[in-house]
């Protein structure tokens, strides 16, 4: 394994990198850049955390304006079972995961975690899911994608403001570090599952850290100094997400689960950059009300704790359409309904094989939730053309991903229909 030129990056970008890289020589050169780091211990207690595998708002730090500020660094780490399921992998799995959770405190100074598993994974047992979990395989949502699809058994997402941490934690759980935050390592996922490398996934949230990346190909130097997203601009208002209440599937015998969707998307930076002035950007991103009437600022400043998409600006979707130029958020905003939107969002940067994008992680109450806001977001039934439609023109989906993350009651290896 060949570590990046630390001489050549600055220290958050060379930590990026480091976990982007993973491994055992990657953990190690963190540690020795990082220094000394305390880490809050977790707990002996696991009925002192929360039983939703997804209930991590209550431990995000919070902006000046009150919205959840999602980890610093990610990581997706695809798992396939090398047998089937016992009641003794299922003692280990669990085993392994309680040593994460005495290790490290839940929080972002600590670690976030969940497992989710595939439609595949489930299609192992006699029994279908219940009624009560919607749970397809993901497909191709249009007909110009040809995404690769997440077929494996289950993927693991660790999550942390430390880069340590989230290394740390994954070699840990495969047999390659022994000692996590001075919680010795006595259980760990080998045996049970076999990482997928070649599809681990990796990235990062945070103002300034994408313009951190104008060295790799495809990333302009006009990503805007603050800017927490390659595209520009601030997400995750309080108000345009859903609730972790809202995405909770509230009965049957995955009561306490959600379905999430991993979306990989590729995007076209420079010309998104380059092509298009900013108030146009706001325009595409937004709608067209948002520029005439500078309601967003260089980076979304301006906005507080919602997009600032009012049902006038919603209704008006269409004729802003006929008139030239649509909002990706008004688009998507459309799906929404009396409980306001459907999707809660974790998405965050990645360079991923040298390349800049987006993992799109979202979680609803099921996946139609998904299918109705992407399609809305693609907007097919407006009068407009591509290169006005939102942000279609700047986004690419490579893969796609369908989970269910039980409650943390049943998160080792699932039945699918558990007693």
């Amino acid at each position: 394994m060949t570590l990046p030129d630390r001489s050549a990056l600055s220290r958050r970008d060379y930590l990026r990198t480091l976990v982007a890289i993973g491994g055992a020589t990657a953990l190690s050169a963190c540690v020795s850049e990082s220094g000394a780091i305390d880490i809050p211990a977790g707990t002996d207690d696991p009925d002192s955390l929360p039983d939703r595998q997804h209930a991590w708002n209550d431990s995000l730090s919070r902006d000046d304006d009150g919205n959840v500020q999602p980890p610093d660094h990610h990581v997706l780490v695809p798992l396939a079972l090398l047998d089937e399921p016992t009641d003794e992998t299922r003692a280990q799995l669990e085993d392994a995961f309680r040593t994460l959770e005495r290790a490290y405190e839940w929080s972002t100074d600590g670690l976030l975690f969940t497992i989710g598993y595939t439609p595949a994974y489930f299609e192992r047992f006699d029994d279908a899911l219940p009624e009560s979990v919607d749970l397809p395989k993901p497909t191709a949502l249009t007909a110009s994608e040809d995404p690769a699809i997440d077929e494996f058994d289950a993927l693991l997402h660790l999550a942390s403001d430390h880069s340590q941490v989230v290394l740390e934690a994954e070699e840990g759980l495969f047999g390659d570090h022994d000692d996590l935050n001075g919680v010795a390592v006595e259980t760990d996922l080998t045996g049970v599952f076999e990482r997928l490398e070649d599809q681990r996934r990796t990235g990062f949230v945070g103002a300034g850290l994408p313009a951190e990346h104008t060295d790799v190909s495809g990333v302009p130097d006009s990503v805007p100094e603050d800017a927490p997203f390659f595209m520009g601009f601030r997400s995750g208002f309080e108000g345009s997400q859903a609730t972790e209440d809202r995405v909770t599937i509230e009965d049957g015998p995955f009561a306490g689960a959600t379905t999430q969707h991993v979306e990989s998307l590729e995007t076209q930076l420079r010309t998104w950059f380059e092509q298009d002035s900013h108030p146009m950007r706001v325009r595409k991103m937004f709608s067209p009300e948002h520029a005439d009437e500078n309601l967003v600022g260089d980076v979304g400043e301006k906005l507080t704790t919602t997009n600032g998409l009012t049902d006038e600006r919603i209704d008006a979707t269409e004729a802003d359409a006929r008139r030239g130029v649509v909002g990706h958020a008004q688009k998507a905003a459309r799906a929404r309904d009396d409980d306001g939107p459907p999707l809660l969002r974790r998405d965050f940067n990645t360079v991923d094989g040298d390349r800049p994008g987006v993992h799109f992680l979202s979680l609803q109450h099921g996946i139609d939730d998904f299918v109705r806001v992407r399609e809305a977001m693609i907007g097919d039934d407006l009068d407009v053309m591509h290169a006005n439609n939102g942000i279609l023109s700047y986004i690419f989906v490579t893969r796609r991903g369908n989970f269910l993350l039980p409650p943390r009651s049943l998160r080792a290896l699932p039945r699918a229909t558990p007693q």
